[in-house]
């Protein structure tokens, strides 16, 4: 039986099945120019979803005419059932704020296994609404909180107590009433961890589906919360929402620098997902058949993924640039199409000599989403054993023509020129949140996270050419005794040539390191779209836009819900 890891080896061993290679994928600029596709993990949870037929209903209900108080989802899955606690809970607008420093939200839930007694539900309620300040048992593995849009929640509302429907151009320059500024799961703060959720509950067995789902549902409660506020605000001339409307509004996400060290922590994981990703890339230009069918539909993603990012608002310059020239060039694109599509590896080539890093990636996607029959059993195959191990008799020389040959891109890197080591990473002492801090300006150097790869292999490097020098024929093992503070980066350096990808190719340490790039990263394979970055340090964006609804779960799916538009009123 063939397998992504005999099919992987394939790959790797013939010309006619060419991977991209590690030094252009692993980029971090070109990381942080990936968009959604098939592959995310939403569009995996969806098609899981509605394949399965969950059977997702009402099963404690206890909200006020203002939408306040506790509401409980029963989810049947396939393999077991789960319960989605939510509190809603008065927030003024002062008391708002997306910031992880907030200790009040107007929503808090809890993902949890099994039926919620009253007894059990008294308990959450006692420390859910506390999120981090709160204990938790491991019958619950993902927490989250979110906030309401100013901006939007209490003009639907009003919109359809008066029986009209909200403008579509709000909705497009904020396409969602509530976001999340939180998601939290795998063991923390007392919850399951990801062992015993893979092991024991094979529904949400790949990675980040129990986050996402709760997402998912955030998304929709926030629809049935909307409707019935308005309801009762004005019964007489109520008007429930269009369904195309509904499924425009997705849930929005804050995110900042917690996200970012996730990415260099996990490089087996993270190797994994690149590779799947690859893989299907991989066989879509050496498979993927062009015939009449797959040009109409080619011509019809370009011109959805345009009108898509035309219609991505931000305030933010460098990425209204980078969406003016994505816009740009596939106009280009499209207008001499003709000439593209001889193959897929000459629109590839065309497209690294004559695109940004945004559209080449976009393009990716496009492709990947004309060949659902060649790309989507790879969803199947995300999750890696996280396991770095030593080769402590790997002779120094093998150690040292390995590092040239897999870590050649930290060795080009000039840690003496000005500034590459200005930026140091640390944890916060109130909320253990990631932070950036400078060398020269702050203290705390000492207490940085290891996140410098670059940087330690070049030391590894260093200390290793000179005890090489010395001793030509001893091992590792002896190496790693004479200099013990390297045993770390030489585990990394030899597990990881086990890998394909995984190690990011950047600076992180350098003072104009964009952490952006790593957040955008994460971000796109989680599956979001509408990417506004409010600084470098942290990005707002929406989740399940476009996606179908509670209400869609047992009737036709296609599936098409990758970059949607904003729909006709």
């Amino acid at each position: 039986m063939t397998t992504p890891a005999t099919v992987h080896a394939a790959l790797r061993g013939s010309n006619a099945l060419p991977l991209r290679s590690p030094d252009q994928v692993m980029d971090l600029e070109r990381l942080g120019s990936m968009h959604q596709s098939r592959l995310s993990f939403m569009r995996i949870l969806v098609r899981r979803i509605m394949r399965e037929r969950w059977q997702i209903s009402i099963d404690h209900f206890d909200l006020d005419n203002q939408g306040y108080g506790t509401f409980i989802y029963k989810v049947k899955a396939s393999h077991g059932v789960f319960s989605l606690v939510i509190f809603s809970n008065y927030l003024s607008d002062d008391e708002r704020n997306d910031r992880v420093i907030a200790t009040k939200w107007d929503l808090t839930m809890a993902l949890v296994e099994g039926h919620v007694d009253p007894m059990y539900l008294d308990t959450l309620r006692q420390n859910v609404p506390k999120q981090e300040s709160g204990r938790l048992d491991s019958r619950v593995f993902v927490l989250s909180r979110a906030n309401r849009s100013a901006r939007n929640f209490n003009y639907v509302v009003d919109q359809l107590s008066q029986g009209k429907q909200p403008a579509i151009e709000k909705i497009t320059d904020v396409g969602y009433l509530y976001r999340t500024t939180a998601v939290y799961g795998s063991g923390k703060l007392g919850m399951a961890d990801w062992e015993k959720v893979k092991n024991n509950w094979p529904d949400f067995e790949r990675p980040f589906s129990a986050e996402m789902f709760v997402c998912f549902m955030i998304r929709n409660f926030s629809l049935f919360q909307a409707e019935h506020i308005a309801r009762h605000m004005s019964p007489d001339t109520f008007q429930p929402m269009n369904l195309a409307i509904k499924r425009y509004f997705g849930i929005g996400n804050s995110t900042g620098l917690g996200m970012a060290p996730y990415l260099i922590n996990h490089p087996v994981l993270i190797n994994q997902w690149i590779t799947m990703r690859e893989l299907g890339l991989a066989r879509v230009r050496t498979l993927g058949h062009i015939d009449h069918r797959v040009r109409r539909h080619f011509k019809e993603l370009l011109l959805r993924c345009i009108q898509h990012t035309k219609e991505t608002v931000t305030e933010d310059e460098w990425q209204t640039q980078n969406n003016a020239t994505t816009v740009e060039e596939l106009n280009s694109l499209q207008e001499d199409l003709n000439q593209r599509l001889d193959s897929w590896d000459q629109l590839i080539a065309w497209s690294e000599t004559n695109c940004s890093l945004q559209t080449q990636e976009l393009l990716v996607s496009v492709l990947l989403e004309l060949y659902p029959e060649l790309v989507d059993d790879l969803e199947d195959h995300h999750c890696a054993e996280e396991f770095l191990d030593l080769d402590p008799i790997m002779p120094v020389q093998h150690l040292k023509k390995l590092i040239e040959r897999r870590y050649r891109w930290a060795l080009e890197i000039d840690f003496t020129k000005e500034g590459s080591k200005e930026t140091f990473w640390y944890r916060s002492e109130d909320k253990m949140e990631p932070r950036l801090g400078n060398v020269e300006r702050e203290q705390g150097k000492n207490k940085q996270m290891a996140l410098g790869v670059g940087y330690a292999v070049r030391k590894c490097y260093d200390q290793l050419c000179q005890y090489v020098n010395d001793n030509p024929e001893h091992t590792t093992a002896r190496f790693m005794v004479s200099v013990p503070k390297v045993r770390g980066i030489v585990r990394r350096i030899q597990s990881m040539d086990r890998c394909t990808y995984g190690d990011i190719q950047g600076n992180l340490l350098d003072r104009n390191v964009l952490p952006m790039h790593l957040l955008r990263a994460k971000l796109a394979f989680f599956g979001v779209s509408k990417f506004d970055p409010r600084s470098k340090l942290w990005v707002r964006n929406t989740m399940f836009q476009g996606a179908p609804l509670l209400e869609d779960i047992g009737s036709t799916f296609s599936d098409d819900w990758f970059m949607p538009l904003s729909p006709k009123q």
